[in-house]
């Protein structure tokens, strides 16, 4: 298979929190922040900005330097999410989430989305008002030329997606017709505190937050409710989602309607009959078994630039995608290109 066309599922800029400034509305416009705080939460503990003491990781993410990226690694385009506002799960202030949700969002359409249209953008939502996030979606999609929004897999709320509070979210999104991405991001609160190496904590970081959201969006009827919305889930491979299947089946078998009374079919029946959508790694054993259960329609390539790596090795995805035996064209294809734009409608 030579020159596939290819769309990046899920790529990243760090944002500039001085030009993000610049955008606050409202009580907000014109203040300043101390220098010694960050706009967004941390998203651990861990040294992450100091990339694990290796010097030639990626630092600028502007959009010159992203289109260089797409350039060198032959891709369409690439949607980009948001590193630090990962975090947006952790604010605890409502007012301030729908502000700092506003200012990222017109920032990004301004720097990125206007530079080139090669880079897209998802939108950054104040989960701690469904009302309020449903509107910024609505705004961000029909002003910004946005292709959806995410929804952090970490938050301080309490309470899961599933959950009725955030079916103003879901509703706007299935109206409009874009996509959410669940994407994995914070660690706090989930036991990873035990570890004391970041290798331990990155292996279970991420799929552990989204299998509790898959969980809750799953078994408490988002998908009954809204069947043609669209819903992706971001930054954990995808080897985890036939085991989840798999587990919920067992329950949902065992317990019935006493403990799943939202729903009225098998949760991987939801997985195979909605649009319910994941990113796989180029690498991961799992993958022609995952593209078997749950179809090949249903996987997207992500770079996941400019995180964890360095440069170069960014290239050899593609490639080493390419090289996998056990997939056929059409289904690298897919995985590379077709799901992609058909998710984001790109």
């Amino acid at each position: 298979m030579q020159n596939p066309k290819v769309i990046d599922a899920d790529g990243h800029i760090y944002a500039i929190h001085e030009e993000i400034e610049e955008y606050f509305e409202g009580k907000y416009r014109g203040m300043r922040r101390a220098r010694a705080y960050s706009l967004f939460p941390s998203l651990d503990g861990w040294p992450r900005g100091l990339g694990a003491g290796r010097p030639d990781k990626v630092t600028e993410t502007r959009p010159e330097d992203v289109i260089r990226f797409v350039d060198n690694m032959g891709l369409e385009s690439t949607v980009l999410y948001p590193t630090a506002a990962l975090a947006i799960g952790l604010v605890q202030e409502p007012a301030w989430a729908c502000a700092i949700s506003r200012a990222y969002n017109n920032w990004f359409h301004a720097r990125y989305i206007k530079t080139n249209p090669r880079l897209k953008g998802v939108a950054v939502l104040p989960i701690q008002d469904a009302v309020s996030a449903a509107a910024e979606l609505r705004y961000a999609v029909e002003k910004l030329d946005m292709v959806g929004a995410f929804l952090p897999s970490a938050t301080v709320m309490n309470k899961a997606f599933g959950h009725p509070d955030f079916q103003p979210i879901f509703r706007e999104a299935e109206r409009l017709g874009v996509p959410l991405a669940i994407h994995g991001a914070p660690s706090r609160g989930f036991g990873f505190d035990y570890f004391e190496d970041q290798g331990q904590v990155h292996a279970l970081e991420h799929p552990f937050p989204l299998m509790i959201q898959f969980t809750s969006i799953i078994c408490d009827g988002v998908l009954e409710k809204f069947p043609r919305l669209k819903l992706a889930f971001l930054e954990a491979g995808c080897g985890w989602l036939p085991y989840m299947m798999d587990r919920l089946d067992y329950e949902y078998g065992t317990r019935g309607a006493s403990s799943f009374r939202q729903i009225k079919k098998t949760p991987s029946d939801y997985v195979k009959e909605c649009p319910v959508y994941v990113t796989c790694e180029p690498e991961e054993t799992s993958l022609a078994y995952v593209a078997k259960v749950i179809g090949d329609d249903r996987l997207m390539f992500p770079s996941d630039y400019p995180h964890e790596r360095v440069y170069g090795e960014f290239l050899k995805d593609i490639p080493e995608l390419l090289a996998r035996p056990e997939l056929s064209d059409h289904t690298k294809q897919k995985i590379l290109y077709d799901n992609a734009k058909e998710f984001y409608r790109i």
